[in-house]
């Protein structure tokens, strides 16, 4: 892909595709109810098609038309062994939630992705998962396939996270509703809490108090229909690039405002962004609002601490408003992005490196001095969505041309991401 630099502004009405860690939980929660599932707004992304293969592949009808996707749900324990190994795709959302709810299923399964999803690690759910009783094994101990083992029942757990992670908390407390015990999750700070909030609107007993999190056995729920908003972590990379070019004004409709994930907007708003917030509300547990950016001067800061679970998607976009922003900005205490799609610290640094920008990594994130100055270079993805955005509006600000080597990565979460863009430059 060939990326021209831009030098207008951004400006209308846009919406994003449906949240994507919505839509995946709304099919696995779907496919676990009895009777029927109607979600509105989903995302078509290739992720959420995984998870949607995956839970055909064990029985349950599922249909798709358009964004809409309705599910007749076979219930807690109505899902069948499936005839083949079920393929996760790039989804690291999908492998280790469905490695919690398989994990006490009364038939075997096998779990595996593509190359990229066989070098993200996996002992991270299994390790707590076999200490609850269940029978999983890993490749080296550690990474995908996943095999689980049918086992009698699992048992509670009181499992402290050594790291914030929603995928690794969503895993336990799946396999939480099939065990006799309360599954207890302390995390060391709150992460994402989609799983939480959707097991709350389908009725499941579930508690939060501080940083822990506890569930009861399930006796099984009914079906709902589930809105899903747009997806913040698709949303940012607008917010970004309206901040950055003077004179815009946009607002995006209908984006997901959960609070675990708006660290984007707090970030952007601490490095001067003009960003403000129309019609609230809450739909199936989540808030939901019209996003306004207009354009603006931004300054470094330093991020670090607690934000930081609530940015780990949109770090790769944030140094790139920190690349046009006065000052330094410094960003620790993220070396999750290390296990993501690809290792995001050091891709996002030696990209935006090669178009000029004056950026550092570091064991947990990154510095980067403001310079306000990209040139057109050859760039890589990694396969990885967030990257392939982010360096697709890098070069839409820098001087020159940009080749990057694989965009078709967006279509995991954005597939119309260059469609939205457009119609902002009109």
């Amino acid at each position: 892909m060939i990326i021209n630099q831009y030098n207008g502004n951004y400006n209308g009405r846009i919406s994003v595709p449906g949240d994507k860690s919505i839509s995946h939980r709304s099919i696995i929660f779907g496919s676990l109810a009895q009777g029927e599932t109607y979600v509105e707004n989903f995302l078509m992304g290739e992720d959420c098609i995984s998870t949607i293969n995956c839970f055909r592949a064990m029985g349950v009808d599922i249909e798709q038309k358009g964004t809409n996707v309705s599910i007749k749900g076979v219930g807690l324990k109505g899902l069948k062994k499936p005839d083949r190994v079920l393929d996760a795709g790039n989804s690291g959302t999908t492998i280790r939630i469905l490695t919690g709810l398989l994990a006490f299923q009364d038939f075997e399964s096998v779990l595996d992705g593509d190359a990229s999803l066989r070098k993200r690690p996996m002992s991270r759910v299994s390790d707590p998962l076999n200490m609850m009783g269940a029978n999983i094994s890993c490749t080296n101990g550690k990474y995908p396939p996943v095999t689980i083992k049918p086992t009698q029942g699992g048992r509670g757990i009181s499992y402290v996270q050594p790291t914030a992670s929603a995928q690794v908390k969503s895993c336990l407390l799946m396999a939480g509703m099939y065990c006799d015990d309360v599954v207890e999750v302390i995390q060391p700070s709150i992460s994402r809490d989609h799983t939480e909030r959707m097991m709350k609107y389908f009725g499941i007993d579930i508690a939060l108090e501080g940083k822990t999190v506890s569930i009861k056995k399930s006796a099984g729920f009914k079906g709902k229909k589930i809105f899903v908003p747009g997806d913040i972590s698709s949303a940012a990379f607008y917010i970004v690039a309206a901040s950055i070019a003077e004179g815009s004004d946009i607002v995006i409709e209908n984006v997901g405002l959960n609070p675990t994930r708006t660290g984007i907007i707090d970030v952007m708003r601490s490095m001067g962004a003009d960003i403000t917030i129309e019609n609230e509300k809450l739909l199936n547990e989540e808030p939901i609002g019209d996003i306004r950016v207009r354009g603006s001067q931004l300054k470094g800061i330093t991020i670090n601490g607690d934000i930081i679970p609530r940015i780990i998607d949109e770090i790769p976009i944030i140094a790139l408003a920190a690349v046009f922003a006065e000052g330094v900005t410094d960003i620790s205490d993220a070396e999750e992005l290390r296990v993501k799609e690809t290792d995001r610290i050091d891709a996002v640094c030696n990209e935006l490196k090669k178009m000029g920008a004056l950026i550092e990594a570091k064991a947990d994130g990154m510095v980067i001095k403001g310079s306000k100055n990209l040139t057109g270079s050859d760039v890589k993805s990694y396969a990885d969505h967030r990257m392939g955005m982010m360096l697709s509006l890098a070069g839409s600000f820098a001087e020159g041309e940009t080749r990057i080597d694989d965009v078709a990565c967006i279509n995991v979460s954005n597939p119309d991401f260059y469609g939205i863009l457009d119609s902002l430059r009109r």
